[in-house]
């Protein structure tokens, strides 16, 4: 028998389940499983894709200094405090990397991003799981679970799969009552959709133990790209630089990415379009008895009876072309996580789940 073995924790993650693409037999099926945006990244970032085509024998940027600029351009901050990496997954690993080891804890809520847990693993950490006050983050338990080994606390907001989402005050009461030992960081993936919501900017700047996350894989539609960044005291980004790898990021996506950010008026037209999306589908559900919270994100928790139910409609949207997410992983068994398409695929699965309630198997 082989002597080698991986490191503690390692063997305790479960491989990732991304969300299911095809749908087996079927050739035109609508993916909603992903949280994708429909409407796709704006001509801008096409164009940009297309010219970095002819520079594919280069090096890219080892110091991401052009997009760095244009984040900060676009949202009011420091570039010389934002990080690149490869999807905010990247960060979420480094900052694991850089500040948990054997005897150290990372807190995360129940039903947050399976990431937190497996970079948590990976670091050979120990990942403490929070319980949330009916889908929604709950701040008082998080400062309950606190100890001398807390090392991170990872807060989705909005959170991923619920769609939920605590506000501004319960952000800072979070970040004041953590130990100096203590990072909080806010992965605002989603961040995007919220208008007016800066994803946490304001308390980074307030304070020494606040770190932001954010993607382009969903507003600006560059999933396929893996573009993330991160943003933080000046102290914390050093030491995550000094774990990046140089070339971490393709010219491709660092040059995509750039144009994608700075074509402000292409992401304002998504985001309404999603805002006025996302209404119409949960009431459209709602008038099938499918309940869901309000989402602040590109998608929404439908929940049902039970388990059953919910694999049952998941199985007759699959038969009608129609893939959405389940998320028994994220102890969430009774639900289904529908992204909001264009509005074609939202009247099509709102019809999908009323055929279901009705009768149709």
């Amino acid at each position: 028998m082989t002597q080698i073995k991986p490191q503690n924790g390692i063997m305790e993650i479960e491989l990732y389940q991304g969300g299911a693409a095809h749908v087996e037999g079927m050739a035109d099926v609508v993916k909603l499983s992903s949280n994708e945006n429909p409407f796709g990244p704006s001509e801008a970032a096409i164009e940009a894709f297309r010219r970095s085509g002819y520079d594919l024998h280069r090096y890219p940027s080892t110091d991401h200094a052009s997009l760095r600029r244009a984040i900060a351009d676009v949202h009011g901050l420091d570039a010389e405090r934002i990080i690149c990496g490869v999807g905010s997954d990247e960060i979420i690993h480094f900052l694991c990397q850089a500040y948990v080891g054997a005897g150290d804890e990372v807190i995360h809520t129940e039903h947050g991003f399976a990431m937190y847990r497996i970079s948590t693993l990976a670091a050979g950490g120990t990942p403490v799981e929070v319980k949330e006050r009916e889908r929604v983050t709950d701040v008082d338990a998080i400062l309950a679970a606190v100890t001398p080994a807390t090392r991170l606390v990872f807060i989705a907001n909005p959170n991923n799969p619920t769609g939920t989402m605590i506000g501004g005050n319960e952000l800072a009461r979070l970040a004041e009552g953590l130990p100096d030992h203590a990072i909080l960081v806010l992965d605002g993936a989603y961040a995007e959709y919220v208008e007016g919501y800066d994803g946490g900017a304001a308390l980074v700047e307030m304070r020494r133990n606040v770190v932001m996350t954010r993607t382009f894989s969903k507003l600006y539609g560059l999933g396929g790209l893996r573009v993330g960044w991160g943003y933080g005291p000046r102290e914390i980004i050093d030491v995550l630089n000094r774990i990046r790898g140089p070339f971490n990021l393709s010219s491709t996506a660092l040059a995509t990415a750039e144009a994608a950010v700075r074509d402000q008026a292409y992401a304002t037209k998504c985001r309404a379009e999603n805002a006025r999306l996302r209404v119409w589908l949960a009431e459209a559900l709602a008038e099938h008895g499918v309940q869901c919270d309000t989402s602040k994100a590109n998608f929404v928790l439908a929940r049902f009876a039970d388990q059953a139910e919910a694999e049952a409609c998941d199985t007759y949207l699959k038969s009608q072309g129609l893939i959405v997410r389940r998320v028994a992983g994220y102890k969430l068994p009774h639900c289904l996580r529908i992204t909001v398409g264009d509005e074609s695929s939202c009247r099509r699965v709102a019809h999908a789940v009323g055929q279901f309630k009705g009768g149709a198997r």
